[in-house]
């Protein structure tokens, strides 16, 4: 049973996702670091990146599941809390320092457990008031828009001062303090509706969360047009910086490009708390990706990496809100009691869409350049929102015949 709700727990719960997610952004960087410093072969890291990402498809839903159903949620995520952070300091000791099969199995212990930085987005409508929820997604996007902005960039300060093979210190210590906040956060278990009777099999936990998005309309669609979103968003970093070099910056001005992206969708995510309404949350989101590709486009067009800065600024800008209204259409759409593992889910599905992104520019970088890189991933956002668009209006039309027959 529900107790009752304010939003009094809002602000530990980002003090201690914030610091998580942090983590977790930082993570990669500092893997690359770490291994760079140690064995001089940074392309090591990318086998364990991948030991890292491959089982985030299976543990996102199982990690959405138990939060969903379980009685005390607020205690499974500070065990999975306490999984990661221990993973995520193992990894980061072994990694260039140990046989990369030991290294790799601690990697695919933080895959296992790193899941619980998204899942704590599926238990805000907990301890939320419903008319805060819309302020409530939009700082919470706006957590992970500082989190892309300081884990990467807290790890290359520390390997500045320190040395490449200490790059990580600072993503176990941000991961502990959010671990240390984390059972201040008061969550309620499931309402009466919460779970069904009969405990479901690990095929049903895997794939419930797949299963919902694909039978509501609304879900199905804005779950398309981000995913197809998230397959060119994969090749951002890399195209970014062949964009800077061919403006004759050091590979360095990628980071930079990145850097105003993420200050432009956090200033975007910070507005949207504040206007953002559950009304207004599709046209937002299919907004949002149709200006994000747009600015995208004139990137190939762009004399000098600071005109370049400019666009990436309001590129984050315009997709920032994006997120807080996925997540809140989520919240609206998805059943009380598989909201979690739909939360979980979608983001499984986007982080592989972005993976098989980055693969597809390593594959194109050299026959199409920077500027054909980031027309692609331009491309991808406009198929995102008109394919989501055409499913969202055959489903209301789907619906409106329905009625009619009816009547």
């Amino acid at each position: 049973m529900h107790r009752p709700r304010s939003g009094a727990s809002l602000p530990v719960h980002l003090a201690a996702a914030t610091p998580l997610r942090i983590s977790a952004e930082g993570m990669a960087t500092a893997l690359v670091l770490a291994v760079a410093a140690r064995t001089g072969h940074a392309a090591t890291a990318g086998f364990l990146q991948t030991a890292m990402t491959l089982p985030y498809v299976l543990s996102g839903p199982v990690a959405g599941h138990l939060l969903d159903r379980v009685a005390r949620p607020g205690r499974v995520a500070v065990a999975m809390a306490a999984g990661y952070v221990a993973a995520a300091a193992l990894l980061l000791a072994l990694a260039g320092a140990a046989p990369l099969a030991v290294a790799a199995v601690a990697a695919v212990a933080v895959g296992l457990t790193e899941p619980v930085v998204v899942a704590l987005s599926g238990l805000l409508p907990r301890f939320v008031p419903a008319p805060l929820l819309p302020r409530a997604y939009g700082l919470e996007a706006a957590s992970y828009d500082v989190a892309s902005i300081a884990g990467p960039g807290l790890a290359a300060v520390v390997a500045s001062l320190y040395g490449g093979a200490h790059a990580g210190a600072a993503m176990v210590v941000a991961a502990a303090l959010g671990l240390a906040a984390l059972p201040f956060v008061r969550v309620p278990g499931p309402g009466p509706a919460g779970g069904p009777a009969a405990r479901p099999g690990l095929g049903e936990v895997v794939t419930g969360g797949l299963a919902v998005l694909a039978r509501l309309p609304v879900l199905r669609a804005f779950t398309v047009a981000t995913t197809l979103a998230w397959l060119g968003f994969g090749g951002v970093a890399v195209s970014s910086v062949l964009l800077a070099e061919r403006f004759g910056a050091p590979a360095s001005g990628g980071g930079q490009l990145l850097v105003a992206f993420s200050a432009g969708a956090l200033a975007g995510s910070l507005a949207c708390s504040r206007w953002l309404t559950v009304r207004a949350a599709l046209p937002v989101l299919f907004a949002g990706l149709a200006g994000f590709g747009g600015a995208l486009a004139l990137l190939p067009a762009m004399p000098s990496l600071g005109w370049a800065l400019a666009v990436f600024a309001v590129a984050g800008a315009a997709e920032g809100p994006v997120f807080a209204a996925t997540l809140m259409l989520r919240q609206r759409e998805a059943p009380a009691e598989r909201l979690g593992q739909v939360n979980t889910t979608a983001g499984s599905l986007k982080i592989g869409a972005s993976a098989l992104g980055a693969a597809l520019t390593g594959l194109t970088a050299d026959t199409i350049g920077p500027g054909g890189l980031f027309l692609a991933i331009a491309g991808f956002q406009f198929a995102g929102a008109g394919i989501g668009l055409a499913l969202l209006r055959r489903a209301r039309r789907g619906e409106t015949l329905a009625a009619m027959d009816l009547v």
